[in-house]
Formats: structure tokens, sequence, C-alpha cells
């Protein structure tokens, strides 16, 4: 599978130490490790930081042919604050290096690559001429579909943004909370029912499938005019940073590959557990660990 991801990186900035992140580059970062080609678009500063992203994106695997060097803004940064279950809240600095993203030439660059999937989230498409240039690159790619992992976060999203990045997406991907926040802003004060968000968001922007993760207890999916509910696994949390981002990847991949929605939400459902047991937005973690919080038996990647 090849994969265009477009938006931030940044640094989280968790007490003294730092930790490359950004929804785009955590689950860039999954998904290569996952064994698919990965495409990240985005910029950073022409300062300490920037070299570090790069650097670490070489050894993550990833490649750095798309992205940018900016001296416009410096590389984002994120400070992280976790409550006591583990669950982070973050303040970003805008604008930022990913703000300064140019796509004059990306269209053209990214049409030899032939992605299958484009990926992208909220935050990025936030900053100055960023939602044209996800237009522009999705009506230059008409053959990949698109992911859109909503990831809001405070103070970096508006209810019209989100609708009209919802009619972009093939696939939603985001958290009860925040359906619960969409849901109320359509429908008003009408008590919280997800199957009927779903349905709603789902015909009002012709997505294929809605996921949405529940924290401990999984996720639920509807697809084919049905929400189903899938368990999560339980692991002693240490931070949440980057679990959501992993748990894309492996939902996209096992979609991608046609496997059956029960085996997707498991494994989806595992990996990001895995990830929220071990501190940073991409710790280190193998496909067989994954499988092991599954089941012994398992079938393999």
């Amino acid at each position: 599978m090849r994969i265009v991801s477009i938006g931030e990186v940044l640094w989280d900035v968790i007490g003294e130490k730092e930790f490359l992140g950004g929804a785009p580059l955590n689950f860039s970062a999954a998904a290569h490790r996952l064994g698919n080609s990965v495409a990240l678009l985005t910029a950073v500063g022409a300062d300490a930081r920037g070299a570090r992203v790069l650097d670490a994106m070489k050894e993550l695997g990833l490649t750095t042919e798309f992205v940018q060097t900016t001296s416009e803004c410096a590389t984002g940064t994120a400070i992280v604050v976790t409550d006591s279950s583990g669950n982070a809240s973050y303040v970003i600095d805008r604008p930022a290096a990913f703000d300064c993203l140019r796509g004059d030439s990306l269209p053209a660059r990214l049409a030899a690559f032939n992605p299958d999937w484009i990926y992208f989230g909220t935050l990025a498409q936030t900053g100055s001429g960023a939602e044209d240039m996800l237009v522009d690159l999705v009506q230059s790619l008409p053959g990949a579909r698109r992911f859109y992992d909503m990831n809001l976060r405070t103070g970096h999203w508006n209810l019209p943004l989100v609708q009209r990045l919802s009619r972009l997406a093939t696939v939603l991907k985001l958290n009860e909370t925040e359906a619960e926040a969409l849901f109320h802003s359509t429908l008003g004060s009408r008590d919280f029912e997800l199957e009927e968000f779903c349905r709603r968001w789902s015909a009002t922007y012709d997505m294929d499938t809605i996921c949405v993760t529940l924290g401990s207890k999984g996720c639920a999916v509807f697809s084919g005019g049905q929400l189903r509910t899938f368990a999560g696994v339980s692991v002693k949390v240490v931070d949440t940073v980057g679990a959501g981002d992993a748990f894309a990847a492996a939902f996209l991949h096992g979609l991608h590959l046609g496997w059956p929605m029960e085996r997707i939400a498991s494994f989806a459902n595992a990996l990001g557990a895995m990830v929220a047991s071990r501190s940073g937005a991409t710790p280190t973690w193998t496909i067989d660990e994954c499988l092991q919080l599954i089941s012994p038996s398992a079938p393999s990647v």
C-alpha cells in the first residue's frame, strides 16, 4: 500500500523530554513499520529541532523527500500535559513550520508515487492556504481514497472546516468525545447517540466507513449501514500520545488488505494499546508483540 500523509510534524514536549510527534508523523511511522510505503508531506524549520526531525525520520525508515525546510517559522512544538489516567492535552504554538508547506510542485511529484490513500487530519488544515492545498492534492490524485483522522485539538478547529474535510473523506476515524461534540454541534442538546451520529454523518458526507475509538473499551465501526463494537485490549497505560495514530495506521492497513472487520478492529485495538503502554508517540514495537496481545493463535499480518 502506498500512502501520502500530509500535515504537522512537531516535538511533543513532556516535562524535560522531547519526543518526535504530530499525528501525520506518528501515523506514517506506524504505517511504514507495518510494511507500507509512506510519503510524508510537511515542513520543518531551519533550526536544530528541524534537523533532528530529519534525522529521526531517517532512523524510523521514513523518506524525507517531501519534507520542506523553511526559515519563515520554527519547527513545531506541542507542550503535552497528561492527567492521572494518562490522557493527553496539548498546547501548540502557531504558526509553526508545518504551516509554511508549499504545494506548487507536489501534485506532479506525487503522481509518480501513485498513492492508494491520502491521509490527513484537522490541525494543519487551519493554517493559511493549507485546506486549498489539500483539495488540490485530492483532485490531482483521483485514484487515491482518503482517510480523515480527525484529531480535534482545542483552539485548532471549527465546525465548518470539519464538515468540508469530511466531504473529502472515504473513511473517517475519530474518538467518542469528538463524535459527541459534533453531535451536539449539529443536533443541539439532544442525548448523544453514537449510532445516530454515525448514520447521519455517513449519509451527509457520503463516506464508506466511520471508526470511533472508545479508549480502553475498544472501538465502534459503522460500515454497511451497521454499527458494531469491538472490545479493547487491557494494558497498563503510560501515556496515550500517539496511540490513536498507531490505531489509525493498523486500521487502514487491514482495511486496504480487505480483512474482515473483526480482524481489522482487533489488530488496531491491540496496536493502539501497545503504544499507550509505552512512552512517547513512536515507541519501538513489533507486529509479533501486537499479535500476542490479541491471541496466541491470531493470524499473521
